[in-house]
């Protein structure tokens, strides 16, 4: 009986620290900036890859980083090398070469190779009006991602011209996201 209070308290304690990102569709963000513009935040991953998965699991359930995110941008989770068909900016977008019976490794999805993802996962940021801002790639603990999502939401970006300004930046930023 211990056993089973203990397992609940735990349970109970885990539920209120987790986190859900609202992930929504890319067609159903670009039409959300029409009445509320905020950018937009892409994870790119695949169903094969590792940090991709640790990227979900450490990062993405990250109850600091799933609350700024929510707050402040448009989530999109999108399958780099899957089936689905996707319009963007007047355009379609599919995987033509998907096949189904493939474990792994996939074809690129055609949007992966508009916004030219070339590593899993890649985070990309899109502005208000659904241009591409950055792809960060790579797994990124939360404390990392802060200072993209706060960048990038601050438009704090536009004012980096060069690798010095960017130090500049990283060296004073102020980490608030617990790890």
């Amino acid at each position: 009986m211990k056993k089973l209070a203990i397992i609940s308290i735990l349970c109970v304690a885990f539920s209120l620290n987790a986190q859900e990102i609202n992930w929504i569709t890319l067609e159903d963000a670009i039409e959300a900036q029409k009445i509320t513009p905020k950018k937009i935040f892409i994870d790119a991953y695949t169903t094969w890859c590792g940090p991709c998965k640790m990227l979900d699991k450490n990062t993405f359930q990250n109850k600091d980083v799933a609350n700024y995110i929510n707050q402040h941008f448009y989530a999109v989770k999108f399958n780099a090398e899957g089936n689905e068909t996707i319009n963007f900016n007047y355009k379609t977008y599919s995987n033509p070469n998907f096949d189904p019976n493939k474990r792994g490794r996939n074809s690129s999805h055609e949007l992966s190779q508009y916004f030219g993802i070339r590593a899993y996962p890649t985070m990309l940021f899109l502005d208000e009006e659904g241009n591409t801002i950055a792809p960060i790639k790579g797994y990124k603990t939360p404390q990392q991602i802060e200072l993209y999502l706060k960048m990038f939401k601050t438009d704090e970006h536009k004012n980096i011209k060069t690798q010095e300004d960017f130090n500049e930046f990283y060296k004073s930023f102020n980490y608030k996201f617990i790890n």
